[in-house]
């Protein structure tokens, strides 16, 4: 990307003429919109939004933005309010204060907007038009009316480009097409994005219009996929587009990276089962969903991945829980997840270090890429390997990002080069004692190489990361862990203590009952109670319950914040306990408590 990024948001929903509908989507456009693009993950632009402003104010806000600009330099305007005609055939953008009898004098005329992009410096200029071309025309209304097409890009297309990149504009529609807010033109519509936006905001913040995979998106990406998304929610909104580009025009990077895997979805009868009212039908497929997401077919994994992803969100605790737990199989966990090369003679061969990726394939899935230029990545089958660039000497420190399917994760390196010296392993990260030159600069994130890491079909790694070739620090071998693993076997075992207690509490409690109902007028049930001991094991279900709740949150806990301390096998493990135990715990502790309720309030009356 560019060094410098500005964007310009124009949103007009109030107009003073009453031939004007009220727009609702502009509001809802500039907001969203100066999310994503200020996003510095995504679009890192500096954003400035403009709302219902008046002519005069709207021409002096573009023509500073288009001035004092250099090469390096990448602009997008940005316009959600009504388009009008002329009578000469000219488009206009309306302002607040705009009276359509008077459009030049009230109005930005296409023109001047046409002028201030031909005449910048900036290297790349983007203009969106989400305007509402047939929708100034009030149905009844003699102030404003339309006479022939508005051919917006006409109005775009006729000066060649004067910088190194030159220019492009999207509109959200052309002709006399209305640009529509959800599925209506402007009364009554949702306060939400126009459609045309949303998709622009939808393919920037999920990386979905990054359609060539490549890690940015282009201007031909965010075309493409905003042209599908708009005609697929209404077919009769077309967007146009018009470009006079030398080289390609990124415009945001993709937080997808290349990860783009085509799910196949669940068989039929599994998402039958997903839907179904009774609780152990949708518990039962969540268990098969946690079986397909080990699959090696990667597909088939991602399908099971979201449908365990809707599951999370949207069904009961219980059943989330279960998803999540599946899903946090999936993260990924580079081991080891620091490196040190030690002292490094400069311009010697270069080391390698390796990384296994555990878990199983689809979360060894993932894209590797340097944020220096001294970091090398080189795919293996069971991981990856990392070289150091030994040219630059003084103390290097840098990170590899890589980026699945579910989340993302560094690799945290340091090297010490230095002149004459022999190679040695470091004891740990940390600046080493020369720093005679700084370390090399960042890359560009367009420019840096990206590796895909884990192939589709490869057997699933061993528990402990293969040897390599060059030493490791041993710093960078965590220890293993037994915390989690015990503590969710002790909630288990609670969780079991808790049902029994409750069963022995049932059967006095049924055995005082009948003796009650032997008794005639003159017993008395909670004499009864006492003596056969069914108040005693019911307090200690209540107790061991809640206990097993607790003990089992610390061992989730203490997985999701030490995972490196474990094994996959240790982790899979405590995570089934954990579950076991708070799928037995949590029906124990409702029965209990409904009978010492039930117990509280009846025992005056019996």
């Amino acid at each position: 990307m560019t060094d410098s990024r500005h964007a310009l948001i124009i949103a007009n929903d109030q107009y003073a003429d009453q031939g004007l509908k009220k727009l609702e989507a502009p509001a809802q456009d500039a907001e969203a919109l100066e999310r994503v693009l200020h996003d510095p993950q995504i679009g890192d632009f500096e954003v400035k939004v403009v709302r219902n402003a008046s002519a005069d104010l709207m021409r002096r806000r573009i023509e500073r933005f288009f001035n004092d600009r250099s090469r390096a330099d990448t602009l997008l305007l940005h316009f959600s309010c009504h388009g009008l005609k002329s009578e000469s055939g000219e488009l206009y953008f309306a302002a607040s204060d705009t009276e359509p009898p008077l459009l030049a004098a009230t109005a930005v005329a296409s023109q001047f907007v046409r002028s201030c992009m031909a005449g910048t410096r900036a290297g790349s200029t983007v203009l969106f038009l989400d305007c509402c071309y047939g929708g100034a025309f009030s149905r009844g209304s003699s102030s404003v009316r339309a006479s022939g097409d508005v051919h917006v890009l006409e109005s775009f297309a006729e000066d060649e480009p004067v910088s190194a990149r030159g220019w492009a504009v999207i509109t959200a529609s052309d002709s006399m097409e209305y640009a529509f807010e959800g599925n209506r033109l402007s009364e009554n519509s949702a306060l939400r994005p126009s459609v045309f936006t949303h998709a622009v905001v939808e393919g920037l913040e999920t990386g979905e219009a990054d359609l060539d995979a490549d890690g940015m998106v282009s201007f031909d990406d965010l075309y493409e996929y905003v042209y599908r998304h708009v005609r697929e929610q209404n077919p009769h909104q077309t967007p146009k587009k018009t470009a006079e580009l030398r080289g390609d025009l990124h415009l945001a990077h993709s937080r997808r990276g290349r990860i783009k895997i085509v799910a196949i979805p669940s068989p039929p009868s599994l998402q039958a089962a997903l839907n179904s009212a009774d609780v152990l039908t949708r518990q039962g497929a969540v268990m098969e969903l946690r079986r397909r997401l080990q699959h090696p077919e990667l597909p088939i994994a991602e399908g099971a991945r979201q449908h365990l992803e809707e599951v999370a969100r949207n069904d009961i605790q219980q059943i989330a829980d279960l998803a999540s737990d599946a899903l946090s199989e999936i993260r990924l966990a580079p081991s080891p997840d620091r490196l040190d090369f030690g002292l490094v003679s400069r311009g010697s061969p270069q080391k390698k270090l390796s990384v296994a990726m555990h878990g199983p394939p689809l979360a060894r899935h993932c894209v590797a890429q340097p944020k220096h230029s001294w970091l090398r990545v080189d795919p293996t089958p069971s991981g990856l390997e990392v070289h150091v660039d030994t040219a630059a000497e003084g103390h290097l420190s840098g990170d590899i990002v890589l980026k699945g399917v579910a989340d993302e994760s560094l690799i945290h390196v340091e090297a010490r080069v230095e002149s004459g010296r022999r190679t040695e392993p470091g004891p740990g990260p940390g600046p080493g004692p020369s720093n005679r030159s700084a370390r090399p600069p960042r890359v560009p994130a367009d420019k840096r190489e990206t590796v895909v890491v884990g192939a589709p079909r490869i057997p699933p790694p061993p528990e402990t990361p293969p040897r390599t070739t060059a030493p490791r620090p041993p710093t960078n071998q965590p220890p293993r862990s037994r915390r989690a693993p015990a503590l969710a076997g002790a909630a288990l075992a609670l969780a079991v203590t808790a049902v029994a207690t409750l069963v022995l509490a049932i059967q006095a409690a049924v055995v005082a009952i009948t003796e009650r109902s032997d008794e005639g007028t003159s017993g008395n049930v909670e004499d009864n109670l006492r003596a056969h001991g069914a108040l005693t094991p019911l307090t200690v279900c209540l107790i061991t319950g809640a206990v097993a709740l607790v003990v089992g949150a610390l061992a989730r806990h203490d997985l999701g914040t030490r995972r490196e301390h474990y094994t996959q096998r240790a982790a899979s493990g405590t995570r089934t306990l954990a579950s076991v135990a708070k799928g037995l715990a949590i029906p124990a502790l409702i029965l209990a408590a409904v009978a010492d309720i039930t117990y509280l309030v009846g025992s005056g009356y019996w």
